[in-house]
């Protein structure tokens, strides 16, 4: 049974496809072309695993500082901490 056409617009709209890729996509949908539906479905996938890796780079920059900020903090909570010094007056008699 083949999706109707609402339901396939729906999913191109959850997929995060423009109002050009639906429109593109419904007329191929509508004329049966199968192998220009493919290659449209192709290029959103593509678009969409761009913005995934810049998304992971991100994250990945956010993690390091993290990592950073965490090993300084240990590094400072792991230093023997010097006791203060007094200082000491002798009088000399």
């Amino acid at each position: 049974m083949k999706p109707s056409q609402e339901a396939v617009e729906q999913n191109l709209k959850d997929a995060g496809c423009g109002w050009e890729t639906i429109c593109k996509f419904l007329e191929c949908f509508q004329q049966g072309r199968v192998e220009e539906q493919l290659q449209l479905l192709s290029q959103q996938r593509g678009r969409l695993l761009e913005k995934l890796h810049t998304q992971q780079k991100q994250i990945d920059c956010l993690d390091y500082l993290v990592y950073q900020l965490e090993k300084g903090l240990a590094a400072t909570k792991e230093a023997p901490q010097e006791k203060p010094r007094r200082s000491v007056r002798r009088e000399y008699h």
